[in-house]
């Protein structure tokens, strides 16, 4: 069956990640040492949408024509189960929205911390999100830019467009801040904080929070890391880390709402790779589309043997119950509703009509995002699919 369905896919019919996963998922499982959250991830997404799952059994009633439906795996790594996760969220993140300009900065650790993150991933992150958090907020209470309290959203990818490591995250600041006379102080047009003073703060708080761990043996050091485990190895390091200006960027600010919107709907739900980028698969290689930057943006096409391209998507499984979007400043959950209503007061701007999305069916959904009425009988294209019997989950499925 592995092979029928390589085959498919040379011959020219559309490849997703699930059909990768099967057919050279096991061998891959079985060469390498994965943790429990990459093995529920990879097992998740090849019974996505499959008799695994189980679902739903359905009819036309005008032409008769039955209909296999099943569940989704709901896998925050699957690229085919996003997206009502993503309309969910930026409903909610709708009544957050000031009407100020928004702007948007990328905060990079050093590749040579890669290994240092492949064994400590949760405490690596957890320190980054750290200290571009406390970078920004500090800058933003600082009289000399702003003086009082910012909105920011920030977002964890810690891939590049080859699915190689690259550990970033996205910050989204609205232009201006809360003062604690409870006045809105407005950023200056089109400028937020000095890029180059952010990139100095940021890598002195990170490589703080890193000695600070090292020296009270926070991390797990082993394989190509656990050299780090010598005090003056780890001296080297930091010292080593810290010669270099550390990579921030800041973006063109947008101006209003929807285009945050919008651009918080590309980011925030993303995965490391979306099916519509993978070209084919077959025995030998996994062939995608990627952006060159470094070329002046340029589509280029990679081709990875099978195990190096499932190798580098597990990468980008994230520890299990980590949390990769979150919010400081103003909109930290603690002080949000107030900080909100102040904010909202200082602009003149009208509180939002309601704080919760409206409760939406499946059905609604899809006609809405996709303009799919997912009932209408994709056969004959007139009837009306109708249940017939649900179907409990199974490990082959139904001919």
């Amino acid at each position: 069956m592995a092979r029928a369905s390589a085959s498919r896919e040379v011959s020219g019919a559309k490849v997703e990640l699930a059909d990768i996963v099967r057919v050279h998922g096991a061998a891959f499982r079985a060469a390498q040492r994965l943790c429990g959250v990459q093995h529920r991830a990879l097992r998740a997404i090849e019974r996505c949408r499959t008799a695994a799952l189980g679902g739903e059994l359905r009819a036309c009633d005008a032409c008769g024509e039955r209909r296999y439906v099943y569940h989704s795996c709901r896998n925050r790594h699957c690229p085919k189960c996003q997206t009502r996760a993503k309309e969910r969220w930026l409903a909610a993140r709708r009544a957050e929205l000031l009407p100020v300009p928004y702007f948007h900065l990328v905060f990079t650790l050093p590749h040579e911390l890669n290994a240092l993150a492949q064994g400590n991933p949760r405490t690596l992150y957890a320190m980054l999100f750290a200290a571009a958090a406390e970078t920004l907020v500090e800058f933003g209470r600082n009289p000399r830019w702003l003086g009082g309290e910012i909105a920011a959203t920030l977002v964890l990818h810690t891939w590049g467009q080859t699915l190689s490591q690259h550990l970033h995250v996205h910050a989204l600041v609205g232009g201006g801040a809360l003062s604690n006379e409870g006045t809105w102080l407005h950023a200056r047009r089109g400028f937020l904080f000095p890029v180059k003073a952010l990139s100095a703060v940021f890598r002195g708080k990170f490589l703080d929070a890193l000695g600070a761990a090292l020296e009270h043996r926070r991390l797990r050091l082993a394989g190509s890391t656990a050299a780090f485990s010598d005090p003056r190895a780890q001296h080297t390091l930091l010292a080593d880390l810290r010669k270099n200006a550390w990579v921030v960027y800041a973006k063109r600010p947008f101006c209003g709402p929807e285009p945050v919107l919008e651009y918080l709907g590309r980011y925030t739900q993303r995965v490391a790779i979306s099916n519509e980028r993978l070209v084919s698969c077959d025995t030998n290689s996994v062939r995608f589309r990627y952006q060159d930057y470094a070329h002046g943006n340029r589509r280029k096409v990679l081709s990875l043997e099978p195990p190096e391209f499932l190798r580098r998507f597990v990468l980008h499984v994230l520890p299990r119950g980590f949390t990769r979007i979150r919010h400081y400043g103003l909109i930290a959950n603690r002080n949000k509703r107030v900080l909100l209503a102040h904010a909202r007061a200082a602009l003149n701007a009208p509180a939002p009509a309601s704080t919760a999305p409206p409760a939406e069916s499946v059905t609604a959904f899809w006609q809405r995002i996709a303009g799919i009425d997912i009932e209408r009988c994709p056969y004959c294209r007139h009837g009306t699919l109708r249940l017939v019997a649900v179907l409990a989950p199974r490990t082959h499925p139904p001919p």
